[in-house]
């Protein structure tokens, strides 16, 4: 019979348990405001990657989104139904998809990195000088030093 352990709490795991509660909030507070502007996060998420003047090959995408490449699929299709991105084939392989923004890509794409930008509530309510330790610790944590 196996002995059951207590789960390992140390000052790391508390950390990842906050992180993870302010980052549904989060989730939840930029899912209303993606949907207000008729995108779903998914769609969202691809229109952040996709730079403007920079088509992207659907196969970068579907890496960057974490899925499958038949996911990425539904997502452009959904994405070109609403005039967000255009499909066009690769330079120099014209087997290859590439997805570019359209104007009006562009401009949503604009006001979602603005929305996604936003600071979570409860980090954006803590002092000036929280804020600057909270992000030198994570840039620390990432390897970012400035």
């Amino acid at each position: 019979m196996a002995v059951r352990t207590k789960p390992e709490t140390t000052p790391a795991h508390d950390a990842q348990k906050l992180f993870f509660e302010i980052g549904m909030e989060q989730r939840r507070r930029v899912g209303r405001a993606l949907r207000e502007l008729g995108v779903s996060f998914p769609l969202a998420h691809a229109l952040r990657v996709i730079e403007p003047g920079r088509p992207l090959p659907m196969g970068e995408l579907a890496d960057h989104l974490f899925c499958d490449a038949s996911n990425v699929t539904g997502i452009a299709d959904r994405l070109e139904a609403k005039g967000y991105i255009e499909r066009r084939a690769g330079e120099g392989d014209r087997r290859v998809k590439v997805l570019a923004l359209t104007p009006n890509g562009i401009e949503l794409r604009r006001r979602v990195l603005r929305i996604m930008a936003e600071p979570p509530a409860a980090i954006a309510a803590l002092s000036l000088a929280d804020q600057r330790a909270l992000r030198d610790i994570l840039r620390r944590a990432v390897g970012l030093q400035t």
